[in-house]
């Protein structure tokens, strides 16, 4: 039986400094990314985003807006995947340096770019930051390896 798997990620912004909150993540998907993780039975895809974001920075956030959405489909399996993504420059709280996900830091967007990021990762810029792109939709598990398409 085919699965779905729900999940978030969401960019903070300072807009004080311009920097943007980033996680060297060493659990799974491992590299820099923004913060973020699944989608609990029974809870909404913004309090899930909430909760993972306080869990892993130790911040609240709010007025979270909706940047895009990256699908993935197993062609083999049918089971798919998808990460609402999400962005705000609304927060409060202390950040924390580090939890089991991994070490948290703000960076420029450019400097971002240039890190070790998690695989597949540096695509999804585009879609946090220039409103280049809503959706990605790849395809994995199949003859020939994985596409994506952005739109």
């Amino acid at each position: 039986m085919a699965r779905t798997e729900l999940t978030n990620m969401c960019m903070i912004c300072d807009e004080t400094t311009g920097k943007v909150l980033a996680q060297r993540r060493v659990k799974s998907w491992k590299g820099i990314a923004f913060p973020g993780g699944k989608v609990e039975d029974g809870e909404s895809i913004v309090d899930s985003t909430v909760r993972e974001v306080k869990e892993e920075t130790g911040l609240t956030v709010a007025a979270l807006e909706l940047c895009g959405i990256v699908h993935w489909h197993n062609g083999g399996t049918g089971d798919k995947y998808i990460v609402f993504c999400y962005r705000t420059s609304v927060f409060s709280g202390e950040l924390l340096e580090q939890t089991d996900e991994g070490e948290l830091f703000w960076t420029d967007r450019e400097e971002l770019a240039l890190l070790p990021l998690a695989e597949g990762f540096g695509q999804r810029l585009p879609m946090f930051f220039d409103r280049a792109h809503s959706e990605g939709f790849g395809i994995w598990n199949v003859e020939g390896g994985n596409t994506m398409k952005w739109q």
